[in-house]
């Protein structure tokens, strides 16, 4: 037996003797994803007593002092985790991201204007769509061609395009940037779909125009989108469209133009205060970093497994993985997870294969667990 079948078989005793002290499921969902522990507990107390109120939150008026109070404090506390400055606006509004499609040109691109967009998988060519109903799209990078494999990096700007729109994480092909599209000039801005990675490390608000990001990853449960857009943006009137729809009717209103998702946000401060407990936005990405580099060597180390994902692109937050031939079912090696709890790895039907989701929420025990299972199932087959 050689030294690498020798620690392997320590590895797979070790992963069975300590199963009865593991947690007993580990959710890799794309989204809703899994949430602290803590979070959960904090949503729990705030559903059957908030702040010793008397009444559950659920019940509660959203113009009563502690929801009013909860905003603030949600915001002061994103405010703080990501540095913002002073001339953006933090919104907390509904409809998710794929609403922001349609809102993001509705009230930034002028008649007869334009926009640049770079697509990089399923959900930035949604947001093409939505945008094509306002105004004109030139799509300036693509890797549609390569299965959206990669992040595209040369860029050529459209003159008078108003915003160069990208999708920071692809939740489906497992693509991320590590670097953000630098631009030339003061009169365009950047904005960014960044549903699958915000606060997964520390952030320069201050190159892009308009942030927005669904909160079913990394923040908390689905229902509330957030929205941080610089004021000068958020004051732009270029067409009729409806006020729901215009960024100044939620800034004059606190985001309560109409009853605002109370609960969700509530969930969103304990995830907030979480992370600020860990050590902040510094403290997650190395968190970050090591689990999914543990997960990407073992891909490349496992003799049944492969990533079809540029390296210098892979998200530190969806791993995409696949056999390496077809000689063995994706199903066996899902039932095999599944028996251990290890949950909802199944790729997304457009690529097939299999997907760990890691957000910050995901510990490193999470991690620990699926690479002793994939090197345990391995140890069948060699």
């Amino acid at each position: 037996m050689t030294r690498t079948e020798v620690l392997l078989k320590i590895q797979v005793v070790n992963f069975h003797k300590k199963l009865p002290f593991m947690k007993s499921v580990y959710n890799f969902s794309a989204g809703p994803s899994c949430l602290p522990e803590v979070a959960i507990n904090g949503a729990k107390i705030a559903i059957e007593n908030f702040q010793k109120n008397g009444i559950s939150l659920l019940e509660m008026s959203h113009r009563s002092s502690p929801v009013v109070n909860l905003f603030a404090e949600t915001t002061d506390n994103l405010k703080t985790l990501l540095n913002v400055p002073d001339n953006y606006h933090i919104l907390w509004l509904q409809g998710g991201a794929s609403t922001q499609f349609s809102m993001v040109p509705m009230n930034l691109i002028p008649e007869n204007g334009s926009a640049d967009y770079v697509d990089t998988g399923a959900w930035s060519a949604k947001a093409i769509t939505e945008c094509q109903s306002v105004g004109k799209v030139n799509i300036i990078g693509s890797s549609r061609e390569a299965g959206y494999s990669y992040i595209p990096k040369d860029l050529v700007r459209t003159s008078g395009a108003s915003y160069i729109h990208i999708t920071s994480n692809n939740t489906i092909y497992g693509t991320q940037y590590k670097n953000y599209p630098a631009l030339d000039n003061d009169d365009s801005f950047l904005v960014a779909d960044m549903s699958s990675d915000i606060l997964s490390g520390p952030l320069d608000v201050s190159k892009f125009g308009l942030i927005y990001a669904g909160a079913q990853k990394n923040m908390g449960p689905a229902g509330v989108t957030l929205v941080i857009i610089r004021s000068d943006l958020a004051e732009i009137n270029y067409r009729n469209i409806p006020t729901m729809m215009r960024y100044s009717t939620h800034v004059l209103k606190d985001s309560m133009f109409n009853t605002p998702p109370v609960f969700a946000v509530c969930v969103v401060n304990e995830t907030l205060k979480w992370l600020k407990s860990i050590g902040g936005l510094n403290g997650i990405k190395q968190i970050n970093n090591k689990k999914a580099g543990k997960l990407y060597d073992e891909i490349e180390r496992n003799t049944l497994f492969k990533s079809h994902v540029s390296e210098k692109d892979r998200s530190i937050m969806n791993v995409p993985f696949i056999f390496c031939d077809n000689k063995i079912a994706d199903n066996e090696f899902l039932q095999f997870c599944d028996k251990r709890g290890l949950k909802t790895l199944k790729g997304h039907r457009s690529v097939g294969g299999f997907r760990a989701s890691i957000y910050n929420a995901m510990p490193g025990s999470g991690v620990d667990a699926l690479i002793a299972a994939m090197q345990e199932f391995e140890s069948r087959y060699i």
